[in-house]
């Protein structure tokens, strides 16, 4: 590998352990020699527009995104869009931007020498993979269901204030890190909005069947289409099914699921949640709540959750105390009681000894 190329690997990996760094242009000989040359090997994930592939680094790994060449609308514009967006978003449950790159190639074709652009996307590599997987485990805790909940709603709403529209919000899309945090990933179709435009826009069709909005047929984009995403997800992650379920079922679905020193608040979050996702898929935008107001009902859920386990406790201690004073108070040292069946049974013992031994 070429000096630059061995520099850049270099500072890739301190981008690893230290997260002040920014991300930065990458030649495409380090993406290229991290990838083993972009083989099926290292490839780690396939969508309709790119290619993600392990980048392996002495001391960690990366995830490199590589656009397809069969986009043709996608020009050196939308992509110096994207990086600018990917740039902008630095959040604990967002997926960490690393670096990119853009280059033009020769490459023959046809037995003639063509032009082939190359742009490609680095980042944060996180080996629990994505949420859709999760969501298919029968033994899913809800403790970390619900952190998973309120973290993807965190980093949406950071992205929303942001000014940016994910427009594909799906469980393949949040990838989880060693601790099950979420992260928020792939903008390659994201939109960033300037203070000049509203906060609609009409685009060509984009998302994924089961987790667009209705409007997104009409090409309406919009903070509200990713709040119908959310809904989905929320939904998924409470019934590993996506539709618009009985709030009395679910909670019979987790009642014997729930730690039982908690089910009482775990229950209540399980309602607030499921009603949150229902209320997240209405048909009318208007009618979804923000970001930021799904996760300040969530805060509600958790200060009536506390009051609801220090209530348990307190009605536990009342039962003890209840109990002790029903109990017979213990016997005072050297009592009627204390002691005393001993010293009865030795003084018949030694009475019965002292019998047998005058008894003829």
């Amino acid at each position: 590998m070429d000096r630059q190329a061995s520099t850049t690997e270099s500072d890739l990996e301190g981008m690893l352990s230290d997260k002040s760094m920014e991300a930065k242009a990458l030649p495409f000989s380090l993406l290229d020699h991290i990838t083993n040359g972009f083989t099926d090997d290292q490839q780690i994930g396939c969508g309709g527009f790119a290619v993600v592939y392990k980048g392996l680094l002495e001391n960690g790994a990366v995830a490199v995104k590589k656009l397809l060449a069969r986009r043709p609308d996608f020009d050196d514009r939308k992509f110096s869009g994207e990086v600018r967006c990917l740039m902008k978003a630095k959040h604990k449950n967002i997926v960490r931007f690393l670096g990119y790159c853009s280059v033009t190639q020769g490459q023959w074709v046809e037995s003639v020498m063509a032009d082939l652009h190359e742009r490609l996307v680095c980042f944060e590599y996180l080996p629990n993979g994505g949420l859709d997987k999760y969501i298919k485990d029968s033994s899913r805790e809800w403790g970390k269901c619900y952190r998973i909940i309120k973290g993807v709603c965190e980093g949406l709403q950071y992205l929303h204030n942001e000014r940016i529209v994910h427009s594909d919000l799906k469980p393949a899309n949040i990838l989880l890190d060693d601790d099950m945090v979420p992260k928020i990933a792939d903008f390659g179709i994201s939109r960033c909005f300037d203070e000049k435009q509203t906060h609609t826009v009409t685009s060509k069709f984009v998302g994924t069947e089961g987790y667009f909005a209705p409007e997104v047929f009409q090409g309406g984009i919009s903070y509200k289409s990713d709040i119908y995403s959310l809904g989905v997800i929320i939904i998924e992650i409470l019934t590993a099914e996506k539709g618009c379920p009985v709030v009395e079922d679910v909670l019979e679905c987790w009642r014997h699921k729930v730690e039982k020193s908690q089910k009482e608040q775990q229950l209540e979050q399980i309602r607030v949640c499921t009603e949150v996702g229902k209320t997240c898929l209405d048909y009318d935008p208007a009618k979804r709540p923000s970001a930021q107001g799904i996760i300040d009902i969530l805060k509600q859920t958790e200060n009536i959750s506390q009051r609801l386990l220090g209530s348990a406790h307190a009605r536990r201690r009342h039962a003890a105390r209840r109990a002790r004073e029903a109990r017979p108070a213990p016997p005072p040292p050297g009592g009627p009681h204390s002691g005393a069946p001993a010293r009865c049974v030795g003084a018949l013992a030694a009475a019965l000894l002292g019998a047998n031994a005058a008894a003829p």
